[in-house]
């Protein structure tokens, strides 16, 4: 199939024009065979947009190459350019939809019985939390033994997880 669009170097050139129009100063993008991405903050706020093959299709949109994906999130964003400079609408309203929030990782319960909101960054933290907590849940100590190995479970699972994202 012959190539839908100009080279990417062609729409880097175009996408530095249009954030220029933006007034948008930090922006990153890169694609690759698939898809294509760019991300950019404005008024404090970070967004992505990305796009890709399989993307397409979904749509009816026959497309090759990722680089054809970034040169229609380039073609996109430059519309929105025109409709905001015409005082159609500030991008803002426009993009507010599409903030670029991180996955929410769910904490799981052997962290959260260990008492950590977030999953710790290192074994060590899991280990003092650990020495902590087996103080005052140890038997010998006036603790319950149920509490006490429920506690001693959650700490080595919450090891094994760490140790498995490494």
């Amino acid at each position: 199939m012959a190539k839908q669009y100009a080279d990417a170097a062609f729409y880097e050139s175009k996408l530095k024009k249009v954030m220029e129009r933006f007034n948008i100063k930090d922006y990153n993008y890169d694609w690759g065979r698939h898809g294509a991405w760019i991300e950019f903050r404005y008024k404090g706020d970070l967004y992505r947009f990305d796009h890709s093959v399989e993307k397409a299709k979904s749509r009816g949109v026959n497309l090759s190459y990722g680089s054809d994906a970034f040169a229609q999130i380039v073609l996109a964003l430059e519309d929105l350019a025109r409709m905001v400079e015409r005082g159609i609408y500030d991008l803002q309203t426009w993009v507010s939809g599409m903030k670029y929030l991180p996955p929410v990782i769910e904490v799981p319960s052997f962290f959260k019985l260990l008492g950590f909101e977030t999953i710790p960054a290192s074994e060590e933290d899991i280990k003092t939390r650990y020495r902590t907590l087996a103080k005052q849940l140890h038997p010998d100590g006036g603790g319950e033994s149920d509490d006490f190995i429920n506690l001693t479970k959650a700490a080595e699972e919450a090891v094994k997880y760490l140790k498995a994202i490494e």
